[in-house]
C-alpha cells in the first residue's frame, strides 16, 4: 500500500478546495475502471457467442454466389 499512502499524505498537505478536485478525480477513474471492466466483460461475451454460433461452420459446404444471383430492387 506504498502507493495509496503516499497518496493520503500527499492529499493531507493540500488546501480543502485541493481535495475536492483529488477527490472529483478518483471518482472518475474509478467510474472509467468499472467502466472499462463492463466493457472487456460485454467483449469476451459477444466474442463467445460469436464464436458459438459460428462453431462448426468452417465444415459446411458454402453456396457459389454468380453476377447472375445479384439482384438489386427499389421500390
Amino acid at each position: 500500500m506504498m502507493v495509496a499512502e503516499r497518496i493520503y499524505e500527499s492529499v493531507q498537505r493540500l488546501p480543502e478546495p485541493f481535495q475536492m478536485e483529488v477527490l472529483d478525480f478518483i471518482e472518475y477513474l474509478l467510474m472509467k475502471a468499472q467502466r472499462d471492466a463492463v466493457t472487456a466483460n460485454e467483449n469476451t461475451w459477444a466474442s463467445m457467442s460469436l464464436d458459438l454460433a459460428m462453431r462448426g461452420m468452417e465444415d459446411e459446404d458454402m453456396p457459389e454466389y454468380t453476377m447472375a444471383d445479384l439482384k438489386e430492387e427499389f421500390a
